[in-house]
């Protein structure tokens, strides 16, 4: 009873303060709506950016590489640091002088209306077909395995799963729908707070429990128990996947946080909606903090569970770290902690469902169905859509689990068809002024087919990790870009011009905190190498 108090307690907590901080807000606008009246903070920001991004995929999936492999894992969380870097000093000063609300507007600006409704469209099927249902179904999969709810309510696990599903789809769609941008991302702050307190947790209680009750015994045995070459996170260059190339990690690595980061619509509107450029730099800084503090609660669980299991999980090792959870965690935390996980999830779909709506309404409703309509019609056709989306994804979530296991990284895998065009016809737009409309749609197809041939290369006998093929394939859409401009320019130069959406004083801190963020990702990368945990015996 205790636990299912503090599970509610606290999910209501979270509520009742985006409650609070939405309650004036007006939502009958584009701006109010969409982009939270242009009025995030720089630390709510962060917590969304951080949020949008943690789900149970990197808390299970993560734990569940690092338990199997290394710390090789954590190369997802900390190479982002230098993306959001980019983010803050690169991007984020043409986003926001632009003054768009998605990144296809900003291509339409740049390039024509057809390349805009293109990438909207692949965005919104992406969403649509892969991430909201595997966002449902890997979350409610997760908490029921930590949680065992199918046991506790005497049901199946696919009964169990779809009312999980229906659930924090309900619940997601509420704060999306209802809520707009600003709920979403106040409740994505304050879980955020709640996630990093639980989330230490489990490793910390893991240590003290390894150490008899003190902390420093606890880490002396962890290190010196657990295998030294389990904290190396530098991979050879022929490594395949769920391990990370070293090489790679200045090449596709680096290509697909850039993509992931800097152009993802779910990710980017949250630092769109600040209230200023020094604002929102300062939330994507803070973020790339953020991002190196994830090996320390997530990564290392899987080196804990090493130590805790050996090598008995080694069947199913997205066990370790639901198992991990139920060994350290004592029965009065598991309703918090359970708070937090829920937290977690909803906001990985509330965030997509947010951008589908932003995404549908600005690029297709109001320029292809309905020219005149004002906001607040505008906002009405979103909430509709929107609950569609909700529906649609929690009826079909649960049946992935009759799906075959690969299933996930298939889908995952589908997003290497357009990322990499996608940033190509980015940057490409930022620093060439006569690129022509011509050259993103050429590259597109280019991408598609050749990326589509590389998924032959095992039937052959060649096995190449996916993040060379990115590396190859980006430099390749460069090149196309750049010879399409060389063969057939624009007949003007294109400026961008600033349409006085926000304050763009850059944040005066910004480049001395985004060095101290980079040396920062440095240590972390040294303390888990050969130079640094990785060299003990």
């Amino acid at each position: 009873m205790f636990i299912i108090a503090t599970f509610i307690g606290f999910t209501v907590l979270v509520a009742i303060i985006s409650w609070w901080r939405t309650r004036d807000d007006k939502l009958d606008t584009q701006e109010g709506y969409f982009l939270a009246g242009r009025g995030l903070t720089g630390l709510v920001i962060a917590g969304s950016l951080e949020l949008t991004n943690l789900s149970t995929e990197q808390l299970v999936g993560q734990t569940g590489q690092s338990y199997a492999t290394n710390m090789g894992a954590m190369n997802w969380s900390v190479s982002a640091a230098f993306a959001l870097l980019c983010l803050a000093l690169v991007f984020l000063p043409r986003y926001l002088k632009a003054g768009i609300t998605t990144i296809p507007e900003f291509l339409e600006q740049r390039y024509d209306p057809t390349v805009k409704r293109i990438i909207s469209f692949l965005f919104l099927l992406g969403y649509l077909l892969t991430y909201l249902p595997t966002v449902l179904y890997s979350g409610a999969l997760a908490f029921n395995r930590i949680f065992n709810i199918d046991e506790l309510l005497g049901i199946t696990q696919f009964q169990a799963i779809a009312i999980l599903c229906a659930g924090i789809g309900i619940i997601g769609a509420i704060y999306a729908i209802f809520g707009g941008l600003k709920a979403v991302a106040v409740s994505d702050t304050v879980n955020g707070v709640g996630l990093l307190i639980g989330g230490f947790l489990v490793p910390i209680l893991a240590i003290c429990i390894l150490g008899d009750g003190n902390f420093f015994n606890g880490i002396r045995d962890f290190i010196t128990e657990v295998p030294a070459e389990k904290f190396n996170s530098i991979n050879p260059a022929d490594a395949l996947p769920p391990m990370v190339p070293w090489p790679v990690l200045f090449l596709g690595m680096t290509f697909n946080n850039l993509f992931y980061w800097c152009t993802n619509q779910s990710i980017i509107q949250r630092a769109l909606a600040g209230k200023s450029l020094a604002h929102s730099q300062r939330g994507a800084i803070l973020c790339g903090f953020l991002k190196l503090v994830d090996p320390f609660f997530i990564t290392i669980c899987g080196l804990l569970a090493f130590r805790f299991f050996g090598n008995s999980l080694m069947d199913n090792t997205d066990a370790a770290y639901p198992m991990l959870v139920s060994e350290v965690l004592p029965d009065w935390l598991l309703g918090f902690f359970a708070a937090v996980l829920f937290g977690a999830i909803l906001s990985s779909f509330n965030s997509a469902l947010n951008s589908c709506v932003t995404l549908y309404t600005l690029d297709f409703h109001r320029p292809l169905i309905n020219k005149t309509c004002d906001d607040a019609h505008l906002v009405k056709i979103g909430k509709y859509f929107g609950t569609g989306l909700a529906v649609i994804s929690i009826v079909v979530a649960p049946f992935v689990i009759n799906a075959p296991s690969g299933l996930y990284d298939f889908l995952q895998d589908c997003f290497g068809f357009y990322s990499m065009p996608i940033l190509a016809t980015v940057i490409c737009g930022f620093y060439s002024k006569r690129i022509p409309a011509l050259a993103p749609k050429v590259t597109l197809i280019a991408h598609v087919i050749l990326y589509a041939l590389s998924h032959l290369l095992p039937y052959v006998g060649i096995n190449v990790h996916y993040l060379w093929i990115l590396s190859v394939l980006f430099i390749v859409d460069m090149l196309i870009m750049w010879a399409i401009g060389k063969w057939k320019p624009r007949e003007t130069d294109f400026v961008l011009e600033d349409v006085g959406a926000v304050d763009l004083t850059p944040w005066k801190y910004a480049k001395p905190a985004a060095v101290v963020c980079f040396i920062c990702m440095l240590g972390v990368y040294w303390l888990f190498s050969p130079l640094g945990l990785a060299s003990m015996i």
